[in-house]
């Protein structure tokens, strides 16, 4: 591409793309997309984002196609590379100048830049670190800046590089340059603070800007360019300086106005000294043990005393508290049991540690988290009272609450607590003694009740031996649940979330009625439900997991009607999505719970649901939901399940179409629906079979969600075998064959278990539906299959044909023959001596009784074949049928364990089984039917 001729015909495609009329910008698009394999045509972009005259919008979509490029061209090894000359012209071009005079744009660039260092710094580009430093010691202010952001592209990109080789690299790098990197940003940090003292914001917020871009260098060289940085002496001093420049940066703040210029800059530059040392303790923590008093005292100083009292803000305390969480977990920092185990540098940061958590630091910290941090502002009560389902919502979902104040300070609770809890166990005691036996009604006290039970609760399993909670529970927490002055609704909340809390740590089972009769009054109560309905719900669901041994349907029924009524008004009533998907997991958690047994109570629940899906149609974590929900329904409602199916099958055509935007989010919890409705439906109906059509998509999709496909088709299969088969046995062939192929071997087992069971199902039919697989399978068992389990699969399946279609089996013989160009005989021989060679491989019961069947009803044929090999068939014969032998211990004579009674009884479910299902009783029938089981 001639670059004088080319520049002009790119510059007005480029032009063209920046178009709003897709008639023009298509056409443009697909142009360049062609261009972008041309020799010259990168060097035309160079020339048209550096070149400042031009339109912003065309030297910024030139950026993009020239970093877009590099991704898929720089490399030597890639399709239609760039050659070395081109790339070494580009390279001089792209570090010509750094005069980019709009912001946007110079981001661009200094990322392509970083991009192409990437690959070819620093052996094929050896002047671009000299040419950055050279480049940020100017005095002029725009290129300073601009090569200072290139400076810390290039050194972010460079370190995030994780072989070994590129690793040294980059450490040597960092030791070269280290020592400048400190210089320039002890330059910049103290010609800020100059300018802050003169009061000179323009200046200061300029000389901010390049503070922190030489700190995020630094940053980067501390933590990634050392292997063991407390060696250096240069990074130690910088590290310790860190701390310094954060107490003045502090101070700084303070006098800096809220609608300073400067004061969001500022804030930043404070959060990234903290990451500095978090990531420093994080990737060396060996190497930090010198900065752990001082990190401490630091921490400790500004959170948990009056010193930090009007300088600190919010995230700088998260950062703070995250600093010492991470000192009190590390690892790295925790001796063996057995001391003389532990290394040096493990005994010396825990005698550190230990020497600073004495008893009055840890019980400041204890109490001061407590009264301080746990405490609900003004802002959040007034939330709480005006809108409580908005405040739910962004305490228990909200991105912002995720990264706030309060769950930091209850996880940095949790941990010192576990960690010193022999310390703190007799502190908060203390504090909850202090308390007992008050029932003032003022807002004081009443905060001092909640933020104590707050803590109790958090410290829960490290107080199972010094709380009786089972004599708090009747004697006081009860008594507070009933308390119905509004100023208690604080500690109400809290009550019965510290219940909750305790139910799976120290409950007493005897007391769960009592539980289930506070939680039914606090539902009823209109006024208050929806301020407590977090708690509510929390403890509700704290009683209903399925791995609590300690739940007992029968305490629980007597409110099931109570409760469910309960729940459902309030899915009516909330409006918050929300507060809807927590109620509606409840909700299926009570279902799960008792099963078949809310089968009087869901009518309600099933006239509305539909109503709720309409309503959700832009809220897709809602509609997740409400499919979780349905799974649970129709666990419930087993074959009367079917009465949903004009709102269920639509549902499950919508979660399952891989063409609907919604399946993204639906996919997973819609194919559990499927598999459910059909494990419960108690026959086929043309709608349900009708669905099917979204499964040929689904197995070309992904693997992830194969097993739930392939556990859909074997339902299909012993729901109606033969109406589902003639509608969709070909495709299901089609896919296997492609699947078979690609797929792992627990994936081909998956596959090949389907065709066993349509063997199994439908011995007449099965092998013509599958017949073009039934020849891989075939060959597999003659070329010696090497996995184990895949072979006893191909063996099973071969079993069944021959015991049950012998006529196919001799079809097949025939076929694989005319294949293979060898005879009939010959490939019966081969068959049979491996089926008896790897007849080991097979170890279900089942297969092994199958394999000796098999074998076995091959031998009153008169072929020579078969006559040779008749001692190999009778030895694995009879072994395999040993194995399915068992003494009756009232007779003490031996009976086949697989023989079914040919009276057949559905048996009853014990109170704690499951009922069966739909599909079981149609598995027990086939089971009763195959010739395995009755002879």
């Amino acid at each position: 591409m001639d670059l004088n001729s080319a520049s002009t015909i790119v510059l007005q495609v480029l032009t063209q793309a920046t178009s709003q009329d897709t008639a023009v910008l298509k056409p443009a698009e697909e142009q360049l997309k062609q261009w972008e394999t041309q020799p010259g045509f990168y060097s035309v972009l160079l020339n048209i984002f550096t070149n400042h005259t031009l339109d912003v919008n065309v030297r910024w979509l030139a950026v993009l196609y020239f970093k877009n490029g590099i991704d898929r061209y720089w490399r030597r090894v890639a399709p239609h590379a760039l050659s070395e000359e081109e790339k070494a012209t580009l390279r001089a071009g792209l570090i010509a100048n750094f005069n980019e005079p709009v912001n946007q744009i110079a981001t661009q660039i200094s990322v392509l830049i970083a991009k192409v260092a990437r690959v070819d710094c620093p052996r094929h580009w050896p002047e671009l670190i000299p040419t950055l430093l050279e480049s940020v010691k100017v005095q002029d202010d725009l290129l300073q800046h601009r090569a200072l952001l290139t400076f810390y592209h290039v050194t972010k990109t460079l370190s995030s590089k994780r072989l070994a080789a590129d690793r040294k690299l980059f450490c040597d790098l960092a030791s070269n340059i280290y020592g400048f990197a400190c210089s320039l940003w002890n330059h910049h940090t103290d010609t800020f603070l100059q300018h802050m003292s003169t009061g000179d914001e323009a200046a200061a917020a300029n000389s901010l800007e390049r503070t922190l871009l030489s700190l995020k260098v630094l940053r980067k060289l501390t933590v990634h360019g050392f292997v063991e940085p407390h060696w250096n002496a240069a990074v130690m001093h910088f590290l310790h300086t860190v701390f310094e420049r954060l107490k003045q940066f502090l101070e700084c703040r303070r006098s800096v106005r809220a609608e300073n210029v400067c004061r969001d800059r500022l804030e930043k530059t404070i959060i990234l000294f903290t990451k500095v040392v978090l990531d420093f303790l994080d990737q060396h923590p060996f190497s930090f043990t010198p900065l752990i008093q001082r990190s401490l005292e630091f921490a400790v100083n500004y959170v948990f005393t009056e010193a930090g009292e009007g300088i600190v803000f919010e995230r700088f305390i998260v950062q703070c508290m995250n600093l010492i969480k991470m000192i009190v977990k590390n690892y790295a920092y925790k001796p063996s049991k057995n001391i003389e185990d532990s290394s040096p540098e493990t005994l010396e940061a825990y005698n550190i540690k230990t020497a600073f958590f004495t008893y009055p630091t840890l019980m400041e910290i204890c109490k001061r988290l407590v009264t301080h941090y746990f405490l609900l502002t003004t802002e959040e009560l007034a939330m709480w009272e005006e809108d409580p389902e908005g405040f739910t919502a962004e305490e228990t979902g909200g991105d912002s609450w995720k990264y706030s104040l309060r769950p930091c300070t209850e996880v940095l609770f949790i941990d010192i607590f576990h960690e010193y809890n022999q310390t703190l166990t007799p502190v908060l005691l203390e504090m909850l003694r202090n308390l007992q036996g008050s029932v003032l009604v003022n807002s004081r006290h009443n905060c001092c009740f909640s933020l104590v039970y707050n803590a109790v609760g958090l410290a829960a399993y490290e107080l199972f031996d010094s709380v009786d909670f089972d004599q708090w529970f009747k004697n006081q927490l009860l008594a507070e649940l009933q308390i119905s002055h509004n100023r208690y609704k604080p500690i109400r909340r809290r009550v019965i979330w510290l219940i909750g809390q305790w139910i799976s740590v120290k409950f007493k089972s005897d007391l769960r009625p009592v539980l289930y009769e506070a939680i039914c009054n606090l539902l009823q109560d209109q006024d208050l439900v929806v301020i407590l309905l977090p708690s509510v719900l929390f403890s509700l669901n704290r009683c209903l997991p399925v791995d609590d041994f300690e739940f007992r349907t029968d305490q629980f029924l007597p409110y099931l009607e109570s409760v469910f009524t309960l729940l459902f008004q309030l899915l009516q009533e909330v409006t918050q999505c929300d507060t809807k998907m927590h109620v509606l997991h409840v909700l299926s958690c009570v279902i799960e719970r008792v099963n078949m047994q809310i089968q009087p109570y869901i009518g309600c629940l099933i006239q509305y649901l539909p109503l709720l899906w309409k309503q959700s149609e832009e809220h897709n974590m809602l509609r997740w939901a409400i499919l979780t929900t349905l799974v649970h329904l129709v666990q419930g409602l087993g074959a009367d399940s079917k009465n949903l199916y004009p709102f269920l099958l639509p549902v499950i055509q919508l979660s399952t179409d891989v063409c609907q935007p919604p399946h993204v989010y639906l996919l997973e919890d819609g194919l559990e629906l499927w598999l459910v409705t059909l494990e419960n439906s108690p026959c086929l109906t043309p709608e349900l079979l009708r669905i099917f059509q979204n499964m040929s998509a689904l197995l070309e999709l992904s693997l992830e969600n194969l097993k739930n496909c392939f556990k859909i088709i074997n339902a299909y299969i012993f729901l109606s075998s033969s109406e589902f088969l003639q509608m969709y046995a070909a495709d299901l062939c089609r896919s296997f064959c492609g699947l078979l192929k690609d797929l792992t071997t627990e994936g081909q087992v998956q596959v090949l278990k389907v065709v066993e069971n349509v063997l199994k199902v439908n011995p007449v039919l099965g092998p013509q539906m599958f017949q073009p697989l039934l020849p891989l399978i075939f060959k597999g068992i003659i070329d010696g299959e090497k996995y184990p389990v895949v072979m006893s699969t191909y063996l099973g399946i071969m079993g069944r044909v021959l015991l049950q279609n012998t006529r196919f089996f001799s079809l097949l013989l025939c076929q694989m023959a005319s294949e293979l160009g060898q005879e009939v005989d010959q490939i019966l021989g081969n068959m049979i001596e491996m089926w008896v060679d790897r007849m080991d491989n097979i170890t279900q019961p089942e297969r092994r009784k199958l394999s000796a069947l098999a074998l076995i009803s091959l031998l009153p044929s008169l072929n020579s074949v078969i006559q040779d090999k008749f001692c190999g068939i009778i030895n694995v014969s009879v072994e395999g049928l040993h194995d399915v032998m068992s003494e009756d211990p009232e007779t003490r004579t031996y009976k086949d364990c697989m023989l079914m009674s040919i009276h057949f009884e559905e048996s009853k479910a014990t109170e704690d089984e499951e009922p069966p299902t739909e599909q079981d009783k149609r598995k027990k029938m086939v089971s009763f039917r195959s010739v395995i089981e009755l002879i």
